[in-house]
C-alpha cells in the first residue's frame, strides 16, 4: 500500500507521510471545492476522515463537482465521498454524516479531528461551524466566494481579518465579530471583482431557485462557477490542509526569484 504514496514520501519523506497517515481531518461541504480538497487530501494519505453534507447529487452539480456524474445523480454526496477515499486510500477511516451541519452536531464533527475545513457555502451555518471551532481551540481553515471568479491567479490565503474584495469573507468577518470571533484562522479567498447581476428573469424559475439549494428552508439564488477555478480553491484548500498538518514548514515554498522581473535567466 505504501508504494502508492512513494511519489510522496521521496520528496517530503516517509516519516512525514506517517504522519499525515495518522491524521484526522474533519471536513464540513462536499460540493465543487470541497470535494476537490477532499481528493488531493486521500491521494495525499490523510488516513482518518469526518465528511459531513447533507445534500445528494443533481445534475447542475456535474459541470464542477468530482463526486457528480451521471451515474451518481440523486446520490448522497457523503456517501459516493467515502467510496471515493477508500477506492484511493483503502486503509482510510472514514466517518460519512449525512446531516445538515448545526449547533447540534458540531461536537460529533469535531470529535478527534486535527483540523477542520470548512468547505460551506451557506453564511450562517458557516459562520456557526466557524465560532464552535475557534470556541473549542481546534484548527480550522475556511474557503470564501468561489462563485463567478475567473482568474485563477487570484486565488490566494490570507488570515480572515486581512482579506480584501470578496463580500463572503466581509460578511463572515462582520458577523464574526458580531459574535466575538476577530479571524486568528487562515482562509482562501479571491479578492477579484465579480458581477453579482441576476441571471435573465426568463430562466429564474427554472435554475436561479432551485429547491435543493436552500438554507434551513429559505431558497438561496444559484450563482454561475467554473470548474476550473472552484477545482483550483479546492486544491488550494487541501494544500493549505498538508502544511497544518504537517506543522514544520516542509511544503514552504523557496523563492529564489522576483517574479515581478521579466529577465529570470
Amino acid at each position: 500500500m505504501e508504494r502508492q504514496f512513494l511519489r510522496i514520501s521521496r520528496f517530503i519523506g516517509n516519516d512525514r507521510v506517517e504522519l499525515l497517515h495518522e491524521k484526522k481531518v474533519a471536513l464540513v461541504g462536499l460540493g465543487a471545492v470541497g470535494g476537490f480538497c477532499l481528493e488531493a487530501l486521500a491521494r495525499s494519505g490523510v488516513g482518518h476522515f469526518t465528511l459531513a453534507d447533507f445534500d445528494i447529487v443533481s445534475e447542475t452539480n456535474i459541470n464542477r463537482q468530482v463526486l457528480a456524474l451521471h451515474s451518481t445523480i440523486g446520490r448522497r454526496k457523503t456517501e459516493l465521498a467515502a467510496q471515493r477515499v477508500l477506492d484511493i486510500y483503502p486503509e482510510a477511516d472514514v466517518d460519512a454524516l449525512n446531516v445538515f451541519v448545526s449547533r447540534e452536531n458540531h461536537e460529533r464533527i469535531f470529535s478527534g479531528a486535527d483540523l477542520v475545513i470548512d468547505c460551506i457555502d451557506s453564511l450562517n451555518p458557516k459562520m456557526d461551524l466557524l465560532e464552535a471551532a475557534v470556541k473549542s481551540k481546534i484548527p480550522v481553515i475556511s474557503c470564501m466566494g468561489a462563485a463567478l471568479r475567473k482568474d485563477p491567479s487570484m486565488i490566494m490565503c490570507a488570515r480572515l481579518e486581512d482579506t480584501w474584495g470578496c463580500p463572503l469573507a466581509r460578511c463572515v468577518r462582520t458577523g464574526l465579530r458580531k459574535r466575538g470571533i476577530q479571524g486568528g484562522f487562515p482562509v482562501v479567498f479571491s479578492p477579484e471583482r465579480v458581477d453579482f447581476r441576476f441571471i435573465p428573469p426568463e430562466e429564474d424559475e427554472e435554475l436561479e431557485f432551485d429547491d435543493k439549494i436552500l438554507d434551513r428552508g429559505r431558497k438561496r439564488v444559484m450563482l454561475g462557477s467554473l470548474p476550473t477555478v472552484t477545482a483550483i480553491f479546492g486544491m488550494r484548500m487541501a494544500h493549505l490542509a498538508l502544511e497544518i498538518l504537517l506543522g514544520d514548514g516542509t511544503l514552504e515554498a523557496r523563492r529564489e526569484w522576483d517574479p515581478r522581473k521579466k529577465d529570470l535567466s
